[in-house]
């Protein structure tokens, strides 16, 4: 018994350290899964803080597998997509707790412009775990293929760097 209360106590430690998000100078790495209607694949993001509450960086996504019939033929060129973001991280403005932050924003990309509303929720003052909501809301190309170009749902790790 007293080794699980040892270990409880150990682990709460490591807990009570955890911030979301410090405001200038913040870099988090986030690496994930991301579903799409017909499609899932990986999804790679950084982000800079450059003030109290707000942050800028980069996303990536690659899909790996595509249903068939779902979103019609894939090329190479439809399975990668780039964005720069820009984030008003808004955890503390909702007086959420230091290890949640939660941060709306919009994404500048190779396929479209669009917006993201997501959270992150930090265990330690390292490691977390997020979840983002995109959708595009001006598509540069109407006949493109709907990969990585709808709705998609990222979710997995985070990181401070």
């Amino acid at each position: 018994m007293k080794k699980i209360i040892l270990l409880v106590l150990v682990l709460s430690a490591g807990f009570a350290n955890a911030q979301a998000f410090k405001g200038k100078g913040d870099i988090k790495a986030q690496l994930g899964a991301s579903l799409q209607k017909g499609a899932n694949g990986l999804f790679v993001s950084a982000d800079y803080g450059v003030g109290e509450n707000m942050s800028i960086g980069i996303s990536s996504t690659y899909i790996l597998g595509v249903s068939e019939g779902n979103i019609g033929d894939v090329e190479f060129k439809d399975k990668f997509d780039a964005k720069l973001r820009f984030n008003a991280n808004i955890g503390n403005v909702l007086n959420f707790s230091d290890k949640l932050d939660v941060y709306p924003g919009l994404d500048l990309g190779i396929k479209n412009l669009g917006l993201h509303l997501g959270g992150r929720y930090f265990f330690t003052d390292g490691f977390g775990v997020f979840v983002e909501f995109g959708t595009p809301i001006a598509k540069y190309d109407s006949n493109a293929s709907d990969a990585n170009n709808q709705f998609m749902t990222n979710f997995g790790v985070s990181f401070n760097l």
